[in-house]
């Protein structure tokens, strides 16, 4: 039974936000249901809809949140020595990161959007503002005259971080390797950066 409302229209939203957060902490995205949030919250069901457009709307909200507290993480990161140092520091930071909450970080990548609806460009300049930071690190250690393979590099490199970042913190690593997400994620950043020195100087 919802009633009446106590709160500013912000006040409201931040209920919102936080309640959802905290059923995808606990139960990851399978257990968020807009007839939870407004149990936890004290409105009905239909008052999250005079917020938010609808659920997925509020979840991509919380994927940004979370993104924006990612970004602040890595740049607040202290200069490191080298390009090369720098690739590692931010691939152990982003390590770090996603197991603090694991749970909802990995709600980035099981939310999908209805088919056919692409995500909002305010949602996809957070993404590219990743990439870039990526790209920036990465950019002394690739050719100068070749922009797309710098990109390419980019999402190489982080998909291949993010894989190991995923499998530990599904706690599904230990199916494939007694190691831990540590050692595998600087393996693979050195064996990574090691080719695009070798490139260079080919």
């Amino acid at each position: 039974m919802g009633r009446r409302s106590i709160h500013t229209a912000e006040e409201l939203r931040e209920l919102i936000l936080q309640a959802a957060t905290e059923l995808i902490e606990r139960d990851g995205l399978a257990g968020l249901s807009a007839r939870e949030i407004a149990r936890r919250i004290g409105y009905s069901p239909g008052t999250l809809y005079n917020v938010f457009e609808n659920l997925d709307d509020l979840v991509l909200t919380i994927e940004a949140r979370l993104l924006d507290r990612l970004a602040a993480r890595l740049g607040e990161l202290p200069p490191a020595a080298g390009a090369e140092a720098r690739v590692l520091q931010l691939a152990r930071a982003y390590l770090a990161f996603t197991h603090e909450n694991p749970k909802l970080w990995n709600l980035l990548f099981e939310h999908h959007m209805p088919a056919g609806k692409a995500v909002p460009g305010w949602y996809q300049t957070k993404l590219d503002g990743l990439m870039t930071r990526i790209e920036q690190t990465l950019e002394p250690l690739t050719d100068p005259n070749d922009p797309a393979a710098l990109k390419r590099a980019a999402r190489a490199l982080w998909s291949g971080v993010h894989g190991i970042t995923s499998l530990s913190t599904a706690d599904k690593l230990s199916n494939i390797t007694s190691e831990s997400a540590g050692p595998l994620v600087e393996d693979l950043v050195a064996t990574y950066l090691a080719g695009l020195r070798s490139r260079a100087v080919a």
